[in-house]
């Protein structure tokens, strides 16, 4: 278990948090409710998500199973390759990081996979339930991913003379996201930002492993 310790923690961590936030935004929120946290500029609004990110899905009842079963054998490829970067002792920053992109990414399937027999249905007027009598709101593989973090931080009008959208409203930060999301995007980011670093102890291991089996 030498290795293990801090990345099993931080994906539990992500896990927990993740989920309990759902459980409570599922049970004690309407569809489009909203809570503001900082003013306008943050707020816990609630959707959800019946397909990939920024809502986008494919179409009907077999679209979704293609698209849950995707995200499985994606995460299991993820699971696989950090336990091979931990066995191979890759950089510790490398693996807590994709450690948290491995958490993000199993935090939206428990959605796909489970929510939907689990809970009921949410609209704009019902809260769902837990376990309701006659079964979940829709079969396994086909329940949707819960997202509540909105940050509107820009609202307004671009100049009449700005290209193409002249005058046009705009919003920044638009997307509506979760705890899982946010722990896929800043696990890919801190690769992004520290890739030589992580990528030159690397290049360190693969010698290292290269010198003892021609010792051998």
């Amino acid at each position: 278990m030498k290795g293990y310790t801090r990345p099993i923690t931080l994906i539990l961590l992500i896990l927990l948090i993740d989920q309990i936030s759902k459980f409570w935004v599922k049970l004690n929120m309407t569809i489009g409710q909203d809570f503001n946290i900082l003013g306008n500029k943050f707020l816990i609004h609630f959707i959800e998500n019946p397909g990939m990110a920024y809502g986008m899905e494919f179409g009907g009842e077999y679209g979704k199973l293609f698209l849950s079963i995707f995200r499985i054998i994606a995460v299991i490829g993820i699971g696989y390759g950090l336990h091979y970067m931990i066995k191979n002792k890759y950089h510790r920053g490398f693996t807590l990081t994709v450690a948290m992109i491995f958490a993000g990414a199993l935090g939206n399937i428990i959605d796909c996979v489970f929510y939907g027999m689990i809970f009921s249905e949410s609209d704009f007027y019902t809260k769902a339930v837990l376990f309701p009598e006659g079964g979940g709101y829709a079969p396994f593989l086909h329940g949707k991913v819960v997202d509540m973090l909105y940050f509107p931080l820009i609202e307004g009008n671009f100049p009449t003379w700005f290209p193409i959208w002249g005058d046009e409203h705009f919003l920044f930060f638009r997307p509506v996201f979760n705890v899982a999301d946010s722990a896929i995007s800043i696990g890919v980011a801190l690769i992004l930002l520290f890739q030589k670093r992580y990528f030159k102890e690397e290049q360190k291991v693969k010698e290292n492993v290269n010198s003892e089996m021609l010792e051998d």
